[in-house]
């Protein structure tokens, strides 16, 4: 008895230390960076406070264009996001058909390649003259003379769509999981009732798995509202994310970013908190509701086939911009015709010979690799309170989960717009760069806390699933919360440790915010940085580009292929508010 109470004693102290451990590293981390940009945005030139610069972004009209962009951006990237994830996750959860297995995982593809690469192969396909068009004269519903700017004024609609098919997966994720955790019962109930068909859905499915779709489309809103890298692919910068990054040219002494950057922060963590009180949910994944399983209908004979080609036929056009990429990245030009008139190899020699690709390679395994050591650390300890010890220290673990969650809402955009602040000369945080000499620590420390939500929630997924009992007979003999930890907790959750960060290596492999605006050396370039710069060189950049985005598509789809292995089901609770 003696050793559990002393175990249990220790236990409560080791979870105090970890929530001021890490509630400290998020306030000064996370919470400090955004006030700092709140502070620009209402102090004048000579330190006084000041509603010049906000009133100023509600005046311009070349801002409000940019802030109306963004929204119609974020807005129009859900909508297209909602159209094709609701009737996958239906299908999906209601039938079984044809190679349901292959098509579900390919209809999660879209999310190995990052957007801003995509634009590169969005271009080649819908451009004036691009493969579209090339099609349409071919077969001679398009003259000669004439071209169709499938892209739209500024090429703003290309940019939504792309969007638009790169988020889906998450939504669909969410929507799959919610359907998943409605009870089977209900459903019968309302058909008993008379209540079938499309009246079924709209009045008993829909409002049941809302807060799964909701917390799916906002995370897709506040992906695609600050949404950096496309744009800067597409050349369109009457949008708020571009708008904020030219204005890092300027930040000395000119509070205007300061004032973009506090709009866009406003605007994504009103949905963020929008969405986490108006549902009631708490942001910690639950386990299902469902009382018994749900009895799969086997779609047999031509709707096997249909159901088969709906998960085909989005897959086949979410992935077009990676099969442009791929051959892009192998094609010596490609203008005006369907497909590349010549093919070569040099582009993957020249991309990989090329001086900004093998440093910046190593840059982001060290980058990516760090970060996740730090997301391990902190995620297992977050977890671990958050499951094990949120009875005994409800306020302190209510704080620590919204800090945890809290770099959902706040877009990588701000969150290096902060360090970029801090770290001027002078500043507190300027040992930490030295006026962007050396931004290892600040692209660690911002690719970790971007991703801590993931492994957090992989972790917690793996507690709660994990009966207690064990870690409480380890205790009740004399074992130390960390050996408990060591030798019986971390063992049975080790899936989802992997998976986590499986997770958060990868998406930190291919940050794009952070890495575009906290590197400004070559020598210091991430992987993402270096594809940007080889785009921009006249002549082959765009297809080195494509050579060493390809090499990225294939990284990230085997880490994403091998965590949702793991996590199975469980993969959407990843991608939650």
């Amino acid at each position: 008895m003696a050793g559990g109470w002393l175990a249990a004693c220790m236990s409560k102290a080791a979870a105090t230390i970890i929530l001021w451990l890490a509630a400290a590293f998020l306030g000064v981390f996370l919470v400090w960076p955004v006030i700092e940009n709140v502070l620009g945005a209402f102090t004048d030139p000579s330190g006084h406070p000041s509603l010049a610069y906000l009133t100023e972004v509600f005046r311009n009209p070349i801002y409000l264009e940019g802030l109306w962009n963004a929204v119609l951006m974020g807005v129009g990237s859900t909508a297209i996001a909602l159209v094709i994830s609701l009737p996958l996750a239906w299908v999906g959860d209601r039938y079984e058909f044809p190679c349901k297995g292959w098509l579900t995982g390919l209809a999660l593809a879209p999310m190995v390649l990052p957007p801003f690469v995509g634009a590169i192969g969005m271009r080649a396909v819908f451009g004036q003259m691009g493969a579209l068009n090339a099609a349409l004269h071919h077969v001679g519903l398009l003259s000669r003379a004439d071209a169709i700017d499938w892209l739209g004024r500024g090429r703003f609609a290309g940019i939504v769509l792309l969007n638009g098919l790169h988020l889906y997966p998450i939504l669909y994720l969410n929507a799959a999981a919610a359907l998943g955790n409605i009870d089977p019962a209900l459903e019968e109930a309302a058909e008993n009732l008379g209540c079938t068909g499309w009246r079924k859905f709209r009045r008993v499915t829909l409002p049941l798995m809302m807060p799964g779709v909701f917390a799916g489309g906002s995370i897709v809103f506040i992906w695609a509202f600050t949404e950096l890298g496309t744009p800067l692919m597409f050349n369109f910068t009457r949008i708020l994310p571009v708008q904020v990054f030219m204005g890092m040219k300027e930040l000395n002494g000119n509070g205007m970013p300061f004032a973009l950057v506090v709009v866009m922060l406003v605007a994504a963590m009103g949905m963020y908190w929008m969405t986490r009180f108006s549902l009631g949910r708490s942001p910690v994944p639950v386990a299902g509701r469902a009382t018994t399983g749900r009895a799969m209908v086997r779609a047999r004979g031509w709707k096997g086939w249909l159901c088969a080609a709906l998960f085909g036929g989005v897959a086949a056009v979410a992935l077009l911009p990676h099969a442009a990429v791929v051959l892009l990245s192998f094609a010596r030009d490609w203008y005006g015709t369907l497909l590349p008139a010549q093919w070569t190899l040099s582009h993957y020699r020249e991309a990989l010979g090329h001086s900004l690709t093998i440093p910046s390679i190593g840059n982001s395994v060290r980058y990516a690799g760090l970060a996740t050591v730090l997301d391990v650390t902190l995620g297992i300890g977050i977890a671990w309170v958050l499951t094990r010890r949120r009875d005994q220290m409800k306020v302190g673990a209510a704080l620590l989960d919204g800090l945890t969650m809290l770099p959902l809402a706040v877009p990588g955009l701000v969150l290096a717009f902060g360090y970029i602040a801090l770290s001027q000369p002078g500043r507190p945080l300027a040992a930490l760069n030295s006026g962007l000499h050396n931004p290892t620590i600040l692209l660690v420390v911002a690719y970790g806390i971007r991703r801590l939500p993931y492994m957090v929630r992989a972790v917690v997924a793996g507690l709660q699933q994990t009966s207690v009992t064990f870690e409480e007979a380890a205790q009740s003999v004399g074992a130390t919360p960390w050996r408990t930890l060591r030798r019986i907790t971390l063992p049975l959750i080790s899936g989802n440790v992997l998976a986590g960060m499986l997770m958060a290596f990868a998406f930190a492999m291919l940050e794009v915010s952070d890495s575009l605006v906290l590197a400004q050396r070559t020598t210091d370039y991430p992987i993402t940085k270096a594809i940007y710069e080889l785009f921009q060189l006249l002549g082959d950049g765009r297809f080195l580009a494509c050579a060493l985005g390809v090499w990225a598509m294939l990284f990230l789809a085997l880490t994403i292929g091998m965590a949702s292995r793991i996590l199975g089901a469980r993969m959407g609770s990843l991608f939650r508010i």
